[in-house]
């Protein structure tokens, strides 16, 4: 248990053991190591953050108009007294909570979306009679889904496709994944210009208005988010920001401490040592180049990847295995390959983006 809440054991789904995180205020009476409870995932967590899916002992079946609840009366505002005009009634035991889209929706809609959750609550209830046992594990999941991580090309793309039925601010989905502010500054500007006008559709992304209202700023810290292909995220330390250009170049410094070496450099990392990295928004590729404490070059690693996205406390991409480095004596060397390779072939990268990222490491290794 934690101050908060507990870590609960949830078993193995698809080979992987599984733990979530139970508030306390989420439970009925006070919880105790080894306590069972039937659990519901309430909040799900992505595979490439640090953080537990979040559970609750109250069951729920969502739904885009009706939220089915395990009891609990349902609040009379009109239109749950129009739902009562529905030829559908929700499962015993089931409260209805319909959203504020349902408010624009006809009796038809409304009756076809609670007849859906009324499905998957029986199928839920169901499961819960059949399952036997107190071992750990999955009781029954009534809705799939996958997680996504759009990158910054993803993200224009979907802009091209939104700007063809509505105005579209240049960068809207990059901005909006930025920071829950900028979120809503996105929905303000494009309300209020709303014939597009004033909007900036179909123009250059504006790193330095987002980057000066929302952040990052010189001497900000931010994270570097070192994303796999396979799904995770390693951070790779966090540093100052010194320098930031509205082109959107941005310099970053870690101060780094002794021990070991520095990754396919093979040089000794002393304490002392400064690592600047140089990130460009969009860019496929940067460098982080290591120096001594007097200065003295100690090696550049040029790290290939998706497009960079400096969000207000993270610059996050991709990486895509394959980089270039230089030694302190001037040796370039093209590494990792293999590991690209071994990517491709699990399936983790698609051809046509490794090939992009050989296109690239030859490019720097040609310009080192």
């Amino acid at each position: 248990t934690l101050g908060s809440g507990a870590v609960v054991n949830l078993g193995t789904v698809q080979g992987r053991s599984v733990s979530g995180f139970l508030p306390y205020d989420r439970a009925e009476g006070y919880v105790e190591e080894g306590d069972t409870y039937r659990l519901q995932v309430a909040v799900p967590a992505p595979p490439w953050g640090d953080s537990r899916p979040s559970l609750a002992t109250a069951l729920r079946v969502p739904g885009g108009l009706v939220e089915l609840r395990r009891g609990g009366g349902d609040p009379r505002g009109e239109t749950a007294r129009m739902a009562d005009l529905l030829p559908v009634d929700s499962p015993e035991g089931w409260a209805p909570r319909w959203s504020r889209a349902a408010e624009d929706a006809d009796l038809e809609a409304m009756a076809a979306a609670l007849e859906r959750a009324s499905d998957r609550a029986e199928t839920v209830m169901s499961a819960i009679a059949a399952a036997d046992g107190d071992d750990p594990g999955r009781i029954v999941a009534p809705q799939a889904g996958a997680w996504v991580w759009f990158g910054r090309e993803s993200r224009f793309e979907l802009d091209a496709v939104r700007e063809r039925v509505t105005p579209t601010m240049a960068g809207h989905h990059r901005v909006k994944a930025g920071d829950d502010d900028a979120s809503t500054a996105v929905d303000f500007l494009e309300a209020v210009c709303g014939d597009g006008s004033a909007v900036g559709t179909g123009g250059e992304f504006p790193f330095e208005a987002v980057a000066g209202a929302f952040g990052p700023r010189e001497s900000d810290r931010i994270a570097i988010g070192h994303g796999k292909p396979e799904g995770r995220t390693i951070v790779l330390g966090r540093g100052e920001v010194t320098e930031l250009e509205a082109d959107g170049t941005v310099t970053v410094e870690r101060a780094m401490t002794g021990g070991g070496t520095y990754d396919a450099l093979g040089v000794e990392r002393r304490e002392g040592d400064v690592a600047t990295t140089t990130f460009v928004e969009g860019r496929w590729w940067y460098p982080t180049v290591y120096r001594s404490a007097d200065g003295d070059h100690r090696g550049t690693y040029v790290n290939v990847c998706t497009p960079v996205e400096v969000f207000p406390d993270c610059a996050r991409y991709v990486d895509l295995h394959v980089d270039v480095v230089k030694t302190p004596d001037g040796e370039v060397r093209r590494v990792d390959d293999d590991e690209l390779d071994a990517a491709v072939e699990a399936g983790d990268v698609p051809d046509p983006l490794a090939e992009r990222a050989r296109e690239v490491a030859s490019s720097i290794e040609n310009a080192l």
